[in-house]
């Protein structure tokens, strides 16, 4: 698999592959092999990490839990679509690993958390709606 989204504990999603960032109206940000996104939701460059995440002392193991894992499709490029006031959406097929590999999982379609409070990190639970998560 040629897509892969590592979460590293305590710190960003770091994504590899052929990856598309866009808006939510379809405006591509950034279009990369390798992009850090942040994942506590107090970078100063959203959807980017600025390394924010050690200030304030961002918490999480990075343990996937997923009830979701599929079978990945044909390789394809990840587009990351950044919903205003809301979560990461990604398209494609990746793979999900822990930083130490021990927790893996496939998907085509993924909601990730960006403001840092979800329940189930690293996939969003709308917890953004409940703390008024606004990244502008």
């Amino acid at each position: 698999m040629s897509n892969r989204v590592v979460i590293k504990p305590n710190g960003p999603l770091v994504l590899y592959g052929d990856i598309r960032i866009e808006t939510g109206d379809g405006k591509v940000i950034e279009q990369t092999d390798n992009a850090y996104l942040c994942r506590c939701g107090f970078s100063k460059n959203k959807p980017f990490c600025d390394g924010e995440h050690k200030r304030i002392g961002f918490n999480d193991p990075a343990h996937i839990k997923d009830d979701k894992a599929e079978i990945p499709g044909v390789a394809a490029p990840l587009v990351v679509t950044v919903r205003p006031n809301a979560m990461l959406i990604l398209k494609g097929p990746m793979q999900f690993e822990s930083e130490d590999g021990q927790y893996r999982t496939q998907r085509n379609k993924a909601a990730m958390c960006r403001c840092g409070q979800s329940q189930n990190k690293p996939f969003c639970d709308a917890s953004h709606k409940a703390c008024g998560f606004n990244p502008d």
